[in-house]
């Protein structure tokens, strides 16, 4: 995947690995959360703020391919980039270690918002994101 309009940096911590010495599942998510996050704070967006107003954005599908592992100490960066699909925002995010450049995630995240509690048409993604 080329492309990429936002990548950040992260470090593997000891007490995200599992029995196996290895990253668990569930922490790529936290991973890919984090990035979207910094990605919109990159962009002067606060997700608190957004969430204040009452404009929810939230993880509707995730995909993840789990490609290498992880493993404690690994450094590694996070790669995405946005696509509008209708009513909803993709992330396509990617992982890669450093030491090798191995890509070790290909991730696929759809993004809904919700407005005072409404389902929105995605216009919202038009005028914050892209």
């Amino acid at each position: 995947m080329q492309d990429y309009i936002f990548e950040i940096q992260l470090k593997v911590r000891d007490y995200e690995c599992d029995i196996q010495g290895v990253v668990n599942n569930a922490v790529y998510q936290n991973y890919l959360e984090h990035a979207r996050h910094e990605y919109l704070s990159s962009k002067a967006i606060s997700f608190k703020e957004l969430t204040e107003k009452e404009i929810l954005l939230m993880v509707s599908r995730i995909e993840m391919d789990f490609k290498n592992s992880l493993t404690s100490g690994d450094t590694f960066t996070v790669k995405l980039k946005i696509e509008r699909q209708g009513l909803k925002l993709i992330f396509f995010q990617d992982i890669f270690r450093h030491s090798d450049d191995v890509l070790c995630l290909k991730a696929k995240v759809e993004v809904i918002a919700k407005i005072n509690g409404k389902l929105s048409r995605g216009e919202i993604f038009d005028t914050l994101l892209l």
